[in-house]
């Protein structure tokens, strides 16, 4: 009987568990987990403080999960060293677990760059997880004025979950545009204008010179007067585990296809991995919940002693705040060509006869279509890609590839 260790307790980590399980019942799976929580869907928090869910609806897997998957589950430690020597992790508490393999599903910290006077600020939080949304919670008020630091996808929703708790919302960022990660500039400003007709407030191409109390002084020379602090500028790879073991690091952890590091019988996967990018056809971090569960069971399987690949993980984004959905996947790298109607705004990018990437705004139904020509790399020569940009339906493939995706009659 082996003896796992699975170091996190997200999304990844579920999918390790379920991996494992699925082809050895009898060994034994320890899960080290930092917070006092068993596994919820972390993205769920804002819809919380929205009022829209509850701390039980927020559950990933149900109460039995762990029971029912004979885990070990250590709440409230952490793994401060993973000892293949001994073949032990040294946990925060002391105590010493012992293992065969591991896998380290620790996720990402939030980046807080050096902010002077920020130690002033009586009232501030971070916006990942259900604590800091149980703490923030507890701050708002109908009068409440809130700075977001900023504008990527973890401060707009929480702009979002907290817009009818609170008197006033800004957001500033140093980006010239809202989520500037994932949108181009003639995208970002239809997300910006809709969110500014929902009473959210934006100081763009600005950041922080210094705190002083509830008083921020922007590098513009502009002031922000608030009561509530929110720091969401970025998120960091948690790779210490992996790095001071000598294993090769990047942005994440470095994992091949079977989600193993460099270091063999250590394993990696979600927000902390550098997994391969089908749509690149290169190795970065994949920080979304499909992929890390994907690759948590990836792990788990060959942990186990079975045989799985990961090789179609693409980046992805499925987000909507006040309505407007935005969906895009893949990279942004090839001839772009767009469709536009009212309110929706669909932009497609190609490369070599393949999609590379998409980015919609306000039609997003049937996009798992477009994200399966991404990631499966499908020819665009193969089907009829003109009308596919105008409604995507299995009607754009060949009658051919129809009996062989979808079976039946054609």
């Amino acid at each position: 009987m082996k003896r796992h260790v699975i170091i996190g307790n997200g999304t990844a980590a579920v999918g390790c568990i379920e991996g494992i399980r699925s082809v050895n019942r009898e060994d034994a799976i320890t899960v080290v987990s930092k917070e006092n929580h068993s596994v919820y869907s972390r993205p769920l928090i804002s819809y919380y403080l929205e009022g829209k869910t509850d701390t039980e609806r927020m559950r990933y897997r149900d109460e039995n999960f762990y029971s029912e998957n004979r885990c070990d589950v250590r709440y409230g430690v952490t793994v401060d060293k993973i000892d293949t020597a001994s073949g032990e992790c040294v946990l925060s508490s002391g105590e010493r677990i012992p293992f065969d393999d591991v896998c380290v599903a620790a996720g990402s910290t939030p980046f807080v760059p050096p902010m002077e006077g920020l130690d002033t600020v009586p009232k501030r939080f971070g916006f990942m997880t259900l604590d800091d949304a149980l703490s923030l919670e507890k701050e708002l008020t109908p009068k409440t004025r809130v700075l977001i630091v900023g504008a990527g996808l973890i401060g707009l929703k929480c702009a979002e979950g907290i817009r009818d708790r609170v008197g006033s919302i800004i957001v500033c960022d140093l980006a010239d545009r809202v989520l500037s990660s994932i949108l181009d500039s003639e995208c970002a400003a239809i997300v910006q204008k809709h969110l500014e007709s929902n009473g959210i407030s934006f100081l763009l191409s600005d950041s922080v010179a210094k705190f002083d109390g509830c008083t921020a002084y922007m590098k513009s020379g502009a002031s922000v007067a608030f009561d509530v602090l929110v720091l969401a500028v970025g998120v960091r790879a948690n790779i210490g585990l992996v790095k001071d073991l000598g294993g090769t690091v990047n942005r994440g952890i470095v994992v091949d296809t079977a989600m193993e590091t460099s270091i063999p019988g250590v394993y990696a996967a979600g927000d902390c991995a550098e997994g391969y990018d089908a749509s690149l056809g290169a190795n970065r971090v994949l920080a979304i919940l499909p992929n890390a569960y994907l690759q948590g069971r990836t792990a788990g399987i060959n942990m186990a002693g079975g045989d799985e690949k990961f090789t179609n993980g693409i980046p992805m984004n499925s987000i909507g705040f006040f309505g407007l959905h935005i969906m895009s996947a893949g990279t942004y790298d090839g001839e772009m060509s767009e469709e536009k109607a009212d309110g929706i705004l669909k932009r497609f990018f190609v490369r070599d006869d393949h999609l590379r990437g998409y980015i919609l705004i306000g039609e997003t139904g049937r996009a798992g279509i477009y994200t399966a020509l991404v990631r499966e790399q499908t020819p665009l020569s193969e089907i009829d890609f003109e009308a596919a940009k105008k409604i995507a339906g299995s009607a754009i493939f060949s009658a051919d590839v129809r009996r062989k995706k979808f079976g039946g009659a054609v």
